[in-house]
């Protein structure tokens, strides 16, 4: 699941900078995230963190070079190609990654890993519902109106209430080892992060004219649309939990 989400979020990028006449370079961009992605799968950012530092220097000099011989004199198009191409693939496969790593990386005889994600998910999940719950019911003020008109301050209270909610649950139902002292404040943190991720998805999505995950991959637009919500916290969960535990 999240390497389709991440394959498909890596071609809306590619989708909205085409429609913006942006010239990302594709070829190296796939290959830079195949191998942060691989890196991940061995939970690369404990145990091997230079080899994260050497993807990431070796994904900047290939598309210095890369875009030098292509764009030549037209300094402008260079810079902007640079620029795209490496915030493309750390947005995809360097935040995406620590779902993988946090997957990969707790395994210790006990089901801790599958705990974390549970919670993580429940939380940002039930963090989404709440919100759109509390902004059918109760919005009246627009948190980004030029964004996601959508959004509205009543809605994001609602999901942090839910994500706190939802926080107690999994602590009561399946994950004693976080405490509520931890728990709660972690959930709250994750939804506003999620928040984030979302608004940013939006801007991306209304700048570009880009449409749904639907229109891309038919069939799988639903679930992996709220998937958006889940990039700028796993890093905040990943490292959290490796403090923690």
């Amino acid at each position: 699941m999240i390497a389709a989400s991440s394959g498909r979020r890596f071609i809306r990028i590619l989708l909205a900078y085409e429609k913006l006449e942006l010239k990302a370079d594709a070829a190296i961009g796939y290959a830079g995230a195949a191998v942060l992605f691989v890196g991940f799968i061995f939970d690369a950012p404990a145990k091997m963190p230079e080899i994260l530092l050497l993807t990431l220097a070796l994904l900047i000099v290939a598309v210095l070079i890369s875009q030098t011989f292509r764009f030549q004199a037209d300094f402008s198009k260079m810079l902007t190609g640079i620029g795209v191409t490496i915030v493309g693939v750390l947005y995809v496969a360097f935040l995406g990654g620590f779902l993988v790593a946090t997957r990969v990386g707790f395994e210790n005889g006990s089901n801790l890993s599958t705990h974390l994600l549970a919670y993580f998910f429940l939380v940002i999940f039930g963090s989404d519902a709440g919100a759109y719950f509390a902004g059918r019911s109760f919005g009246k003020h627009k948190l980004a109106p030029n964004i996601s008109p959508g959004k509205t301050v009543e809605g994001l209270i609602g999901g942090l209430v839910a994500a706190a909610a939802f926080a107690v649950l999994s602590t009561f139902w399946f994950f004693p080892e976080l405490p509520f002292k931890w728990s709660i404040p972690l959930a709250i943190v994750l939804a506003a992060v999620g928040v984030l991720g979302d608004l940013c998805e939006s801007a991306m999505k209304r700048g570009s004219k880009t449409k749904d995950a639907a229109s891309i991959l038919p069939g799988h637009g639903g679930l992996l649309d709220r998937l958006d919500s889940l990039l700028f916290g796993a890093p905040i969960l990943y490292y959290f939990s490796r403090f923690y535990f």
